[in-house]
């Protein structure tokens, strides 16, 4: 009786530590509180303002070719059917279920908490909640479709458990919002969203039910309604994406009828709405009709000046609402730093695009692997034969299997100059380097920090709306995401070098010295001429001044050669190698013991 009694008290009190859990977890997701607008702020249920720094999850839901290294882009849709053509439709649909499971996982969004993101936006494709128009048993009725659902059920506990925001992005709307035929995943050989009552009525009722579904959830930051429309209602000859749009119409319809529709099962949730022409055009759609609305713009590839935004902040004061960057990013960790100083000196929050794909400028890098580049070699014209069916089976699979978080290449530098680098601008090694006899450390490996503190290079970010030219920044594209030209070694798969030097260029390494003393400092370089000049320099004057780079032949045929012989003391310091004349690549520096 006694064990009966005993066994029983344990179960009553288990029972009500998870009542206290259950509770408590319910209290924090309350403490939490709505965010809604308030004049020009974005603010919590105690009125305190709150920046919104996020990410977007692109290519989650919604590939676009690019993501995926197909040159010139391309719709999910066309992308399925180049798959179903070589492997079947059983297996593409085993790679994409793959892909949705592993791409996005509670250990992406703890890491997102962990350096210093609040919030994040999920693009999602209609498609995996409902129907497309074309395949509804009975017209005019809407399927639901428990997969995508589910899918944001889940983000949402990982944001929950993080304390972060989520904001829902309607990415690709049943039809497509535009002409920019990869954002929306549209078919322009079926009726788009502008030109068919059915799709905007299934965009209303699917906006309908999720807001009905997550009305009371705290920590769904805002519906982002419809992601970049891009549209020429007046003049859809000449101005396919609504750059040049006066009326918006159409558009500004569609947006009322959407809020209408929420706001009969939500009162609570901020609704975001965007212009025309992907985002900044609002000619025609204000003033705003809604009490809890935000208005979104997306920036890329400009400068980041007040002037780059005059248009946004217009709109803020003339209307008293508040403004969110809904989508930025594809750039170079210095573009990142700037935008992000312009916008937090604004108030102005932001959500990056995209978290992960395969390169190099965003936090998380999609590894590659042997059988997908020999499918993409077919797909982007660099091979006439397709790889046999069992190797595009296996690449796919391999490639969705490293969507992974712990496979992912993790990019620090890119996340160093989004959370740090715009309040700090101190450089910070990029990883220790313990130096003693015969210690090697690669070119590649330079401090982290921004242009002129951890490094100096010439061209480091890419302009082209504002210029009219691409600039290439990073020419190779490789390793991280600095102005600093990184090309890979063919030789070896994961060996970095430094590219394109220019004269006054610099590359700063903090190094630690384990005994001090005599080193010799060796570079290893490549050139194709004997013009190359470099001094290495440290904060008490020059090490080695003016050394003339060997000629190698090439700028693949690499050379080691002794820069100075230098007394090193003990501890951390910094040394900076300086290019005075440049056209050579360097891969890396060793120190040799040249004490008697």
């Amino acid at each position: 009786m006694y064990g009966i009694e005993t066994i029983t008290m344990r179960l009553i009190k288990l029972y009500l530590l998870i009542l206290l859990i259950s509770f408590c977890c319910i209290e924090n997701a309350r403490a939490q509180g709505f965010l809604k607008a308030a004049g020009k702020q974005i603010v919590n249920e105690k009125g305190e303002n709150v920046l919104l720094r996020g990410i977007g999850l692109g290519g989650w839901m919604l590939q676009e070719g690019y993501m995926l290294g197909l040159n010139g882009g391309g719709q999910q849709f066309v992308i399925r059917q180049r798959i179903e053509k070589l492997i079947g439709s059983e297996q593409a649909a085993e790679f994409y279920d793959v892909w949705l499971s592993n791409h996005t996982r509670k250990t992406d969004i703890d890491s997102l908490k962990a350096w210093g993101f609040n919030s994040v936006r999920l693009p999602m494709h209609y498609n995996l909640y409902t129907l497309p128009v074309e395949k509804e048993p009975r017209a005019g009725e809407q399927t639901w479709l428990e997969k995508g659902f589910a899918i944001t059920d889940s983000l949402l506990s990982w944001c929950r458990i993080n304390k972060m925001y989520l904001i829902l992005d309607l990415h690709a709307a049943p039809g497509g919002q535009g002409n920019d035929l990869n954002i929306a995943d549209r078919d322009p050989a079926l009726p788009s969203l502008w030109e068919s009552e059915a799709n905007r009525q299934k965009t209303i009722a699917l906006w309908k039910k999720l807001a009905a579904r997550y009305a009371n959830e705290p920590f769904i930051a805002a519906y982002d309604i419809i992601n970049e429309p891009n549209w020429g209602f007046q003049d859809t000859a000449n101005d396919k994406h609504g750059l040049k749009e006066q009326s918006n119409a159409p558009l500004r319809q569609l947006l009322v009828d959407m809020t209408a529709a929420i706001r009969e099962v939500d009162k609570k949730h901020i609704v975001i709405i965007e212009g025309n022409g992907w985002g900044n055009n609002y000619n025609g759609i204000l003033p705003v009709w809604d009490k809890n609305m935000v208005l979104s713009f997306h920036k890329y590839w400009n400068y980041n000046d007040q002037k780059s935004i005059e248009h946004i902040i217009r709109f803020r004061d003339e209307n008293n609402v508040p403004v969110w960057l809904g989508e930025t990013g594809e750039n170079s960790n210095v573009w990142f730093t700037e935008a992000i100083r312009l916008f937090e000196k604004n108030n102005i929050g932001w959500s990056w695009w995209p978290l992960k794909k395969l390169g190099a400028n965003n936090p998380l890098q999609i590894r590659s692997n042997h059988n997908y580049e020999a499918l993409l070699a077919y797909w982007n014209g660099r091979r006439s034969n397709p790889p046999k069916e069992s190797d595009v089976y296996s690449g796919l699979l391999e490639l969705a299997t490293y969507t992974k978080f712990e496979t992912n290449i993790i990019h620090r530098d890119v996340i160093d100059a989004m959370m740090r680098q715009p309040f700090n601008a101190t450089a910070i090694p990029f990883k220790p380097i313990k130096i003693s006899n015969g210690t090697m450390l690669n070119a590649v490996d330079y401090d982290l920090g921004i242009n002129g503190s951890a490094y100096y290079d010439k061209d480091t970010a890419d302009y082209h709306i504002a210029i009219q030219q691409r600039m290439p920044g990073n020419r190779g594209r490789m390793y991280r995401n600095d102005g600093v030209d990184i090309r890979r070694d063919s030789a070896l798969y994961e060996s970095y070098y430094v590219s394109d030097t220019e004269e006054g260029e610099w590359l700063q390494y903090t190094i630690d010295v384990q005994k001090a003393g005599k080193y010799a400092i060796e570079l290893t370089t490549a050139a194709a001429n004997d013009s190359g000049r470099i001094s290495i320099r440290n904060a008490t004057g020059s090490l080695a001044e003016n050394i003339p780079v060997p000629n190698t032949g090439d700028l693949k045929s690499w050379k080691a050669f002794i820069v100075a012989t230098a007394s090193l003391k003990k501890g951390k310091q910094a040394l900076r190698l300086h290019v005075l004349k440049g056209g050579f690549n360097i891969k890396s520096i060793k120190f040799l013991n040249a004490s008697k």
